[in-house]
């Protein structure tokens, strides 16, 4: 079967968002988008209406047939209906689970990426060594009342008594699901091979247990996919069964629901693969900010669960502290004003930046949430604990340690936010900036932004696993992700290193593609923007003394590297980024460094 049309939804907590993906002239590219309010609480309590107004905006927007009645048409007959339809949903709450590992900084730490990794909250690790008393951790998981909980713990063949004394902990709790009262919790096992009967006698009769490979069968290697895969089936077969109105939706769709995060994940794992190049995408949310990173080729997400735009700002002010928020704003405000305008915007989330100030003010809260979600991921994105790693002198001598994070900001090759003040910013330098300014890229590195929030119905598109669709599907996914989703903003060349005050830390030598060539010079301090489209430049930089471009200390590199809808831009701030304490002077910097962006144009400072 050949795909020509593709229908696809995401179910958010407050939106619904239909995608129509057609082959235009042998490739795909979107056609229209639609949105309709999430309808999976009272007074509606049915998910599909929700997705039938999104796709009967859709309907009217491409002016064909895709409806009958409250059936979506399928397959695509001559101008009517679609070749499938696909659906990915985060709608009353997500998947919310609980992990338990015996060891907190492995197993456990282990049990905890592989449900994050499937698109899931972790609503707290359970471990031998917590500190907590058996009665603590029994009243918190009958406090929490996850939808699932994945045991883990042990290596294949060693000591049984920790793992099974966990898996007693949990029959003591007896817990119950947060939705549907007439149905047993599902708990994965997937630990220590020589205790799975033991597992099966104590939590047999009391949750859907199922059985998996273990997720450290050995100290020094990760299994995750066999339990991410079993979180997945688990999610479709209880969680999803008991939203309203799901098991209808679940009727129309021609691949498995997946969770919004996991499928926004397995699209940036897909790219990565495919290009072969370390990427971190960001989805700064309301009430979360989740971050995805794929470094030497391992895959990891955070969600921070309580660093977001609206419901959670004022966490993010008090997480971040008044003096970090307000280096980021170019301007004299009062603290008091600044906590006020914050308030308001808790007490009102939903709504949007009425002036230039208040634009300011959020983005400058923007920076401080992606600061600090970005911290979390590189805490939990490491190497893996608890495994002897050869050691050389050099090591010795820098006290180096297993459990080292992966993410390298040197090596990172592309950077992708999305999300409303990222994908909505009304200038695109200002998402670049943002981008820049919390995640501080080192060396060379592409900055992109999801036009519209369409990565999770790519990526679960990506993920059909119907034979004779899925290398379609998953063309479409890439195609559509490169010409339609991605918005190309340019690529940011900062020098890492020690530089001094008025020292030159990177001279760059630009052919650019109509054959005229460029020379310039950045000085320390410097933020400058060249506008240059998304097409090979050819680059010679060579970096200031003591400073770093990627190839080490004072080497040359020479590259091709593209522009893109805001150009290139040359940070010559420094690694780390230190803003003046003095008010005066960081006025001074941050009012340089947005006009040098042309980033708000019409602020008068």
């Amino acid at each position: 079967m050949e795909l020509r049309s593709i229908l696809a939804t995401d179910c958010g907590s407050t939106t619904t968002k239909a995608i129509l993906i057609e082959k235009v002239d042998g490739e795909f590219r979107l056609k229209v988008r639609g949105e309709a309010p999430t309808t999976v609480e009272a007074p509606f309590e049915d998910v599909t209406k929700g997705v039938l107004n999104a796709v009967m905006e859709v309907e009217e927007l491409a002016g064909r047939k895709l409806l009958d009645g409250n059936t979506i048409i399928t397959p695509l007959n001559g101008d009517t209906g679609v070749d499938i339809y696909i659906s990915t949903s985060s709608a009353g709450g997500g998947l919310q689970m609980m992990v338990a590992g015996v060891v907190k900084s492995m197993t456990g730490e282990s049990a905890e990426r592989a449900a994050l990794g499937a698109g899931s909250i972790v609503m707290d690790v359970l471990a031998s060594n917590d500190g907590r008393k058996p009665h603590e951790k029994i009243t918190r998981i009958r406090q929490l009342r996850p939808d699932m909980i994945l045991l883990s713990g042990g290596i294949d063949g060693g000591t049984t008594k920790h793992v099974v004394e966990l898996a007693e902990i949990l029959a003591a709790a007896n817990p119950k699901p947060r939705l549907g009262q007439n149905y047993k919790l599902p708990i994965i096992y997937a630990g220590n091979n020589k205790a799975t009967d033991k597992i099966q006698d104590t939590l047999g009769n009391i949750a859907d247990l199922d059985i998996t490979e273990n997720i450290r069968p050995v100290l020094e290697q990760e299994n995750l996919k066999p339990s991410r895969d079993k979180i997945h089936d688990l999610f479709m077969e209880h969680v999803m069964q008991q939203a309203p109105g799901y098991k209808k939706l679940m009727s129309w769709t021609d691949a498995p629901i997946m969770p919004t995060p996991g499928a926004v994940g397995a699209l940036i794992e897909m790219v990565a693969e495919k290009e072969n190049i370390s990427v971190v995408g960001v989805d700064i949310g309301g009430a979360t900010t989740d971050i995805f990173s794929v470094f030497q080729n391992q895959f990891n997400r955070t969600v921070s669960a309580n660093l977001g735009m609206s419901y959670s700002i004022c966490n993010v002010f008090a997480e971040a502290g008044l003096e970090n928020v307000l280096r980021w704003v170019p301007f004299d405000i009062d603290d008091k004003e600044l906590t006020n305008r914050i308030g308001n915007k808790m007490i009102r989330p939903t709504t949007v930046p009425q002036s230039l100030e208040e634009l300011v003010i959020e983005q400058a809260i923007a920076r401080e949430a992606l600061r600090l979600s970005f911290i979390q991921h590189k805490e939990f994105a490491v190497n893996l604990k608890g495994v002897q790693k050869e050691r050389t002198i050099s090591d010795a001598f820098e006290q180096s340690e297993s459990g080292e994070s992966l993410v390298d900001m040197m090596e990172l090759d592309l950077l992708v936010g999305s999300g409303g003040v990222l994908s909505h910013a009304p200038r695109r330098e200002q998402s670049a900036r943002m981008l820049i300014d919390s995640f501080l890229p080192e060396g060379i590195t592409q900055l992109a932004v999801d036009s519209i929030f369409m990565m999770p119905q790519l990526g679960v598109m990506a993920n059909i696993e119907k034979e004779e669709l899925a290398e379609d599907a998953r063309t479409a996914a890439l195609e559509v992700f490169e010409k339609d989703c991605l918005i190309r903003l340019g690529t940011c060349i900062a020098p890492s290193g020690d530089a001094k005050q008025n020292s030159t830390v990177l001279t760059a030598q630009l052919t650019m593609p109509d054959g005229n060539t460029e020379s310039h010079t950045i000085q320390f301090g410097d933020l400058v923007m060249i506008e240059a489209p998304y097409e090979p430049i050819k680059a010679k930089l060579t970096p200031g003394k003591g400073m770093d471009i990627g190839a080490g200390k004072n080497e040359i590199i020479e590259s091709t590297i593209y522009g893109g809808v805001v150009g290139i831009i040359f940070d010559g701030r420094g690694r780390p980024l230190n803003i003046s304490t003095d008010s005066e002077q960081r006025i001074s910097d941050l009012s340089k460094w947005s006009k040098a962006l042309n980033e708000y144009p019409k602020l008068k400072v």
